[in-house]
């Protein structure tokens, strides 16, 4: 059975990981976007999604130890 601490700590990390990714994504690719390098906008549009698709990853673990736990 999963805990809530278990719970507690996919929700900070997916947090942590989603933002310090999306964040640095969005960052770079700003700054580069702004310099006049249109390829950064590559790594400016997938920023929030790439965010989410880290939590989305860390879930699916989560919910396959809960598979595991009932077999």
């Amino acid at each position: 059975m999963v805990t809530r601490e278990e719970i507690l700590i996919l929700g900070l990390t997916a947090g942590v990981v989603g933002s310090l990714v999306g964040g640095l994504m969005l960052g770079v690719g700003l700054g580069l976007a702004v310099n006049g390098a249109h390829i950064g906008w590559l790594l400016v549009l997938p920023a929030a999604p790439v965010a989410g698709l880290l939590g989305y990853v860390l879930a699916r673990k989560l919910a396959r130890k809960l598979d595991d736990g009932r077999a």
